[in-house]
């Protein structure tokens, strides 16, 4: 992990039908403790869609920060979407729903992707953002604070479990999409959060 980022909630013009975001995330020196709802320091403004036990952490990797500077053609620093660890040398796409990550005293759980929204579209500026975001799933993942602890940048990141059959991030945008099967597949994990079924509700209602 290459960075730890924390942002505090501001007043924007242009933040939804809230005018208030929390998505300018900036790296912080030293150690920061992490509770069960999150980084310390850290502020989310819309409590309905971010942060909450099942949001408490997002992770985003250096290597799609890359591919989507070199697709918009400027510099993204670290934190530039919202997430509070920025990973290096890690397939945070393909890992799977479920699996639990040991970084430095933490213990936390993967829990689904971030899905784009209007706020994160006007943040970065850039047409049909949230149609190409989500269409290539490199979308980072949030995570569930299993045992609280301390992070700082440098710290590696442990795959400590690896659930059976699960869907990886990038399949796990597709549940939430519309894809039956691997929606269910979302819906046989063990301890599956509780906005899934709130989403199995609405996608598997005509299936």
């Amino acid at each position: 992990m290459i960075a730890v980022c924390t942002g505090a909630a501001r007043d924007a013009a242009w933040a939804g039908r809230m005018k208030r975001t929390a998505i300018d995330k900036r790296p912080v020196e030293g150690r920061v403790k992490v509770g069960e709802l999150g980084l310390v320091g850290d502020e989310q403004a819309d409590l309905a869609n971010h942060g909450g036990v099942e949001k408490a952490v997002y992770v985003y990797a250096r290597e799609d920060l890359d591919h989507w500077a070199a697709q918009i053609g400027r510099d993204l620093r670290n934190g530039a979407f919202g997430e509070n660890l920025t990973t290096r040398g890690l397939d945070v796409t393909n890992a799977l729903i479920g699996e639990r990550w040991r970084i430095g005293s933490l213990l936390a759980e993967l829990t689904g992707p971030r899905i784009p929204c209007g706020v994160f579209r006007s943040w970065v500026d850039e047409r049909g953002w949230v149609k190409r975001f989500a269409a290539e799933a490199r979308t980072g993942v949030y995570l569930r604070v299993l045992e609280t602890g301390d992070v700082g940048a440098g710290d590696p990141v442990e795959r400590v479990h690896c659930p059976d059959d699960a869907p990886t991030v990038a399949e796990s945008v597709r549940a939430y999409y519309g894809d039956v099967d691997q929606l269910r597949r979302l819906l046989a994990l063990p301890g599956h959060g509780p906005k899934w079924d709130e989403r199995a509700a609405a996608v598997l209602k005509d299936a």
